[in-house]
C-alpha cells in the first residue's frame, strides 16, 4: 500500500507528530511548509499546490492539514481542482478546540486572540518581531485596539503557559485557559480519513 502524506502548516507539526504515534499511525508521512506564512497568506495556496503535484509521485494519498488560513477561499478552490481533503474549519483554533467549543468561546466574546502551544512559545518572535511590535510599540495599540482577551487553548499546558502569561501580559489583557489536549485534533484528523480504511 502506497503512504498518505499530510502536507501542514508548521504551527501543527508538533500535535501532527504527537497524534500520529500515539495512534501508530506509520504509514502517514508529513510535509511541513513554514508557519511564518500566516503573515504573508498569499504564499500557501501556490505553497500547498507545489507539495501536492510533487507528491502525486511518492504517495498514494495526499490531505492537507491547513485551515483557510486567511486565503480568502483560494485553499479550498486549488484543493477541490486536486481532489485533496483539508481538516474542516477556517483555522488551527478550531482544530484543537473542536468546532463546537471553539464556537461557544468565539460567539460572545469576538474581540478574543487565540494562542495555541505552538503559537504561545513561539509569539514573541510571530507576533511582537515579526509585526513589528518590538521595533514600534505603539503598533500593539493599533493592531489589538479591539481586543478583550487572550484565550490560550491548551494541548499541553505545561509546555506553554508560562509563555502564554508572557503573551497575554505583553498584550495587556486578562488571560483565560482552556485545555484542549489533542482529542479534538486527533477528531479532526479521523474526519478526513488520515488512514485509509
Amino acid at each position: 500500500m502506497r503512504r498518505t502524506l499530510v502536507i501542514a502548516c508548521g504551527a501543527l507539526a508538533r500535535e501532527l507528530v504527537v497524534v500520529l504515534r500515539a495512534n501508530a499511525w506509520d504509514q502517514v508521512d508529513i510535509a511541513c511548509l513554514p508557519a511564518h506564512w500566516h503573515n504573508t497568506p498569499d504564499r500557501i495556496v501556490p505553497g500547498v499546490e507545489e507539495k501536492i503535484v510533487a507528491a502525486r509521485a511518492t504517495h498514494g494519498r495526499v490531505l492537507v492539514a491547513y485551515g483557510d488560513c486567511g486565503t480568502g477561499g483560494q485553499l479550498d478552490r486549488m484543493l477541490e481542482r486536486h481532489g485533496v481533503r483539508r481538516l474542516p474549519g477556517a483555522h488551527c483554533y478550531a482544530f484543537f478546540a473542536g468546532e463546537a467549543a471553539f464556537d461557544a468561546l468565539a460567539e460572545p466574546e469576538p474581540g478574543t486572540f487565540y494562542l495555541t502551544d505552538y503559537l504561545a512559545v513561539n509569539f514573541e518572535r510571530l507576533v511582537l518581531e515579526e509585526l513589528g511590535i518590538r521595533r514600534h510599540p505603539e503598533l500593539r495599540d493599533i493592531y489589538f485596539a479591539h481586543y478583550t482577551r487572550v484565550v490560550y487553548l491548551a494541548q499541553e499546558e505545561a509546555r506553554g503557559l508560562v509563555a502564554a502569561e508572557a503573551a497575554a501580559h505583553a498584550l495587556g489583557l486578562p488571560l483565560e485557559v482552556h485545555r484542549t489536549g489533542f482529542g479534538p485534533f486527533e477528531g479532526a484528523l479521523r474526519g478526513i480519513r488520515v488512514v485509509a480504511a
